[in-house]
């Protein structure tokens, strides 16, 4: 028998004020593990907002955050990702003249248990663990189909590969919780398609993904659940199809010249 499923991440009252403005307002959230939740809404609804308050970018003025139980409101962004809550941003950050296999062994070291003797004495255990490292490394590269640019410059991989090496990244430190802020930006739709499926593979993996995304078909067709923010506020949550039905949501992307689209 399989236990009661628990919560990934949750938030109370989550709220962020620039300047008098309002970008983020009382905001509650249940994402439960093994889940894929979506958010979506019109441009400055608040979503990379959210995301960045969740992971300790920027402070939440009020509210808090929850992390597998853990109150993890007020700990820095680096913190919250040794727990395991690990962010793709929308620009990906990379080592432009490294390899894509130097990257992606770059963030694997936050799994690295040996110390600083090991390292400088380059002992049998660093040996072994660097090892165990960049077979880790090469398995995530081959996992998004760059198993072959592994020496590869990071800077002259296309834009689309460029994403796909930034989502190898963020599987590196082998996350419980994948946050991916608009991952198909700059996507085409055969490499889009290519991404669900990774995502899909992900989730296989019994990680929870949270999702920023602008392509609606991708959303729909990959989340269990969606949240809908306009102007910083929770419009609706449900399952796609009760989103794409739901007369709120209609008005906020009509009104903003979006669409919603059907898997």
């Amino acid at each position: 028998m399989t236990g009661p499923v628990s919560d990934a991440v949750s938030t109370q009252g989550l709220t962020k004020v620039y300047r008098g403005t309002v970008a983020l307002s009382d905001l509650d959230l249940t994402i439960r593990q093994g889940d894929a939740f979506g958010f979506i809404g019109p441009n400055g609804a608040g979503k990379s907002t959210a995301f960045n308050v969740v992971t300790g970018f920027q402070p939440p003025n009020a509210g808090r955050v929850h992390f597998e139980g853990a109150d993890i409101t007020a700990e820095p962004p680096y913190r919250i990702a040794e727990r395991g809550l690990v962010r793709m941003f929308q620009r990906t950050s990379l080592f432009p003249e490294a390899g894509a296999l130097d990257n992606v062994l770059t963030a694997c070291h936050r799994l690295a248990r040996t110390g600083l003797r090991d390292v400088l004495f380059m002992t049998r255990s660093h040996r072994v663990e660097e090892h165990r490292l960049e077979e880790r490394a090469r398995a995530l590269l081959a996992f998004v189909g760059l198993g072959h640019k592994g020496d590869e410059p990071a800077r002259s991989l296309s834009c689309g590969e460029q994403r796909l090496l930034g989502l190898a990244i963020a599987l590196a430190p082998a996350p419980s919780v994948l946050l991916l802020d608009e991952p198909a930006a700059g996507l085409n739709a055969v490499e889009t398609e290519r991404l669900m499926r990774l995502i899909e593979g992900i989730r296989a993996q019994g990680l929870s993904v949270l999702l920023v995304e602008h392509d609606m078909k991708l959303v729909m067709g990959m989340c269990d659940r969606v949240v809908v923010l306009n102007y910083g506020v929770k419009i609706a949550e449900g399952t796609p199809a009760e989103i794409q039905r739901h007369p709120e949501v209609i008005r906020a992307y009509l009104g903003s010249g979006d669409a919603l689209a059907r898997p």
